[in-house]
């Protein structure tokens, strides 16, 4: 028999659980078709999820047909449970991927996509909502080839009229439709599965249209998966029963699986005791399970998501991480070690639910994904357990690493103790996390030592010094150690990694993570300059817009304290027509480190449990030795060529920026004659090593002007965007130059060459503040400018913001000030990162937590 397991994917209202209750009642699982919108849906088991009306734990219900067995798995989509959908997509044999016809392609789609095509699943195509007003087949399957795949085919065709496209596709079927011969159902199946064919169906969910044709299109195009006679399974989930039963979920991928069945796990020996097979709320207890199953078990104390049993090994490619901690307040007089052990079991259920332990302050906390799981952690802690709990405190989980290879040394005799270990702190490539290696002779330190090194370096979490976060993306080698034959015991050796590892921190040079998330921001055009000067100003990184002349794409990453609540803007701002879809990306360096830390508040020197000082012996007695003076006590010589962090003064150039501007005088006086004005007003610059002070002058008002196009192709990322579309290049320069306005109290005029309709007139519009001016015909901006700033140099303090040599030599004779673009985008970066500041303190007034 055929068993495969299909787990089903979709952005928001697609009709995903609709196309379930669909197939199910299509292959006779249900008698009568549920609904999202009445609350009775088979597989909206959860009364969470049919309040909020998102999928928010991953759910099976099986399909039984002639000749095959299906497994269906309804997978999460919110971005706070990501992680339970990776780890279900890592069980699946094939994928459903539901897009509304109404909608299209959706920027959330397309991130779907990317996971479905990172774990290389085969995927069926199904276009929902076919009967509401949607641009017909032709468009979404173009919309489809261009976003997704340009291996989509529409299966809902007559067979032989699509066997050309399904031919240009696979080469094999391709030989064989050029010579004649027949292409059979198993070619088509076997292009499926290597993901060369993207099959395409279409229909209506509601109203029953199209779905037992791709009920049947499934079965006749999917191949029996091939397993070993080895046994082996997968554990993607654990759960409780109502009567708190604990259950591993977990997919058979070789022999099978028996009630009574032995299996070790780790150290430990578990019976299985009860094999259920889940079908929405109901289940069938069996006595056995067959490889390409997937079942919960009872009896299982020591599994975990992500655990292989038999022949699987553990699986450890999550993507996403908890990046929000909050402290949690109990009850008056709940006792904090109790409502520990509830948190660790929920913390079992819960993929990317991380719970600490604070001992010194008898506290815990927890680590999550965002807003919407702390909601439902909560709710399950009531309804469950009966705990009503509080979250406070809530911040960014920042992460620390080092950007310097060193020598960390730790020793530690007290009386009749003794241990040395010497460790060697590498940086590795962002995201690597931790890797920990032992180089060490064993006719230098026995080979038991260095097991029991290896062993302290793996079993803490341990912390770095600008702020007390974990640390990561670094190699730990252990090169060398030393013990004593008499008074060395195994805790010594403990002592001495831990404070080898902090020494080696407190040498090196820190750096500070942050975690980011990658986006896809789908708006109007008419919005795409508001979304770009928003995306700058919350120090994202994003590549050049992709339009179809109606909506704007823009993905890109950018840190997660800035783009988490951003969604409620786009909102606004597109009245609802905008769409914000956030996945987690990784750690990358902090924008403001100094700030961060000065809010953390941590101190290493003071941190006792994380000591980075050594304990040394003299007279019988033990006595502490500060971390910055180990080395003149250790015992064992630092290695040879090792690395020792020094911080360096770097001598920087002084700026030819006033050398330049005398070139140019020089110039300009040999040309057009002696300039009669004060030179040091002419020759002031933003940046001098000895700045000129003048006597006490009348401070006149300030005028920039600046020469649009000149500065559109001057500064990179406008020029990319003018490649693309030179209005939305236009646009994010005004935008730019009004939030400067508004920091430098400058009056601004961008002028722009002969822009608008031929032969009109000189047009001057006004946009927050700010003057843009189109030139009139024959007219240059070059020209403008020189006029305009001859005038308001004589009442007012002009400077003029371009790369022209000849217009800066004018300049000088009108007495205005010149800028280049590079200093101009410096002066506009400053401005905006002032602004960024000004949002950053306003939320943390403002809100009553922070998340």
């Amino acid at each position: 028999m055929k068993r495969l397991v299909i787990g089903i994917l979709a952005h928001v209202d697609s009709g995903k659980t609709t196309l379930s209750e669909g197939l199910l009642y299509n292959a006779g699982e249900i008698k009568r078709l549920g609904r999202v919108d009445h609350k009775d849906a088979f597989l909206d088991t959860d009364t969470i999820e049919r309040e909020r009306g998102i999928t928010i734990f991953s759910k099976q219900a099986q399909i039984c047909l002639a000749d095959c067995e299906f497994t269906l798995i309804d997978t999460p989509g919110h971005v706070d449970f990501c992680a339970e959908a990776e780890r279900t997509l890592a069980v699946l044999d094939y994928a459903i991927l539901v897009i509304s016809a109404s909608d299209g392609v959706q920027s959330h789609t397309r991130t779907l996509w990317k996971m479905i095509s990172a774990h290389n699943i085969p995927t069926f195509i199904f276009v929902n909502k076919t009967d509401l007003e949607n641009s017909g087949k032709e468009q979404l399957i173009g919309e489809i080839r261009k976003y997704l795949s340009d291996s989509a085919v529409d299966f809902t065709c007559e067979r032989d009229d699509i066997l050309e496209e399904i031919a240009m596709c696979d080469e094999e079927i391709l030989e064989s439709f050029a010579s004649g011969g027949n292409v059979s159902d198993e070619m088509i199946a076997q292009g499926i599965g290597m993901r060369k064919i993207i099959p395409c169906y279409f229909g209506s969910a509601l109203k029953n249209e199209g779905v037992a044709e791709f009920l049947h299109g499934i079965n006749r195009y999917t191949q029996n998966i091939r397993y070993s006679d080895e046994f082996g399974a997968r554990v993607y989930k654990i759960s409780a029963d109502d009567k708190g039963k604990r259950l591993t979920h977990m997919k058979i991928t070789g022999a099978g699986l028996k009630v009574r069945d032995i299996i070790n796990i780790g150290n430990n020996s578990e019976k299985v005791t009860e094999i259920r097979i889940y079908s929405g709320e109901r289940y069938e207890s069996v006595g056995e399970v067959y490889p390409g199953s997937v079942c919960a078990v009872t009896g299982l104390n020591s599994t975990y998501p992500g655990g292989g049993l038999g022949k699987e090994t553990d699986s450890d490619d999550l993507k996403s991480e908890p990046v929000f901690s909050y402290s949690i307040k109990l009850p008056d007089g709940y006792d904090a070690h109790s409502a520990l052990s509830v948190f660790k079991r929920l913390e079992e259920e819960e993929t990317k639910l991380h719970v600490d332990w604070i001992e010194s302050k008898q506290k815990i906390n927890i680590r999550i994904m965002g807003r919407v799981q702390l909601e439902v952690i909560k709710r399950i802690l009531s309804e469950r357990f009966g705990l009503c709990v509080e979250f406070e405190n809530g911040s960014i989980i920042y992460k620390e690493t080092i950007a310097n290879t060193v020598e960390g040394v730790g020793h530690y005799e007290p009386l009749k103790h003794y241990a040395e270990v010497h460790l060697l702190m590498e940086p590795t490539e962002r995201g690597s996390g931790l890797e920990f290696c032992v180089d060490c002779p064993d006719d230098v330190l026995d080979k038991n030592w260095k097991r029991l090194i290896y062993t302290h370096l793996k079993e803490k979490k341990h912390t770095g010094v600008l702020t007390g976060s974990h640390i990561t993306d670094m190699r730990i080698t252990v090169i060398n150690g030393k013990a004593h034959l008499k008074h060395t015991e195994g805790g010594d050796f403990r002592e001495a990694t831990y404070r080898a590892i902090r020494q080696g921190l407190m040498q090196a040079k820190n750096i500070l993570l942050e975690p980011w998330y990658s986006f896809v921001l789908e708006i109007p055009m008419e919005s795409t300059g508001r979304a770009m000067t928003d995306l700058q100003l919350m120090g994202a990184e994003f590549n050049p817009p992709e339009s179809d002349g109606k909506t704007c794409v823009i993905d890109g990453r950018g840190p997660v304290e800035a783009l988490r609540d951003y969604h409620n803007e786009v909102i606004a701002y597109t009245r609802g027509t905008g769409r914000f879809n956030l996945q987690f990306y990784g750690y990358e360096e902090c924008v403001n480190t100094d700030k961060v830390c000065e809010s953390i508040g941590y101190d290493c020197e003071s941190d006792i449990e994380n000591t980075a000082d050594s304990v040394f012996c003299s007279h019988g007695s033990g006595f502490n030795v500060k971390w910055n003076k180990v080395f003149d006590y250790m015992h064992i010589p630092l290695r040879k060529n090792a690395i020792k962090y020094e911080e360096t003064q770097v001598k920087r150039e002084p700026s030819k920026i006033v050398a330049d501007d005398k070139e140019l005088l020089r110039i300009f006086e040999m040309t057009y004659g002696k300039v009669k004005q004060k030179t040091h007003v002419a020759l002031k610059t933003r940046k001098e090593d000895k700045p000129y002070k003048p006597k006490p002058v009348k401070i006149l008002p300030k005028y920039l002007l600046i020469d649009g196009y000149n500065i559109i192709h001057s500064w990179e990322i406008l020029k990319r965007l003018s490649e693309q579309n030179l209005d939305d290049a236009r646009a994010v320069l005004i935008s730019k130059m009004c939030n400067y306005k508004v920091m430098r109290d400058t009056e601004v005029i961008v002028v722009f060459d002969a822009y608008k309709v031929k032969g009109a007139d000189r047009e001057v519009e006004k946009t927050d503040g700010i003057s843009i001016v189109y030139t009139k015909e024959a007219e240059t901006a070059d020209s403008y400018i020189e006029k305009t700033s001859h005038e308001l140099s004589k009442n007012y303090n002009v400077s003029v913001a371009t790369s022209d040599g000849l217009e800066q030599m004018i300049i000088f004779g009108s007495g205005a000030q010149r800028i280049t673009p590079a200093e101009l985008l410096k002066e506009v970066e400053n401005a905006e990162e002032e602004i960024r500041e000004f949002i950053r303190e306003n939320n943390i007034k403002n809100s009553g937590y922070a998340e």
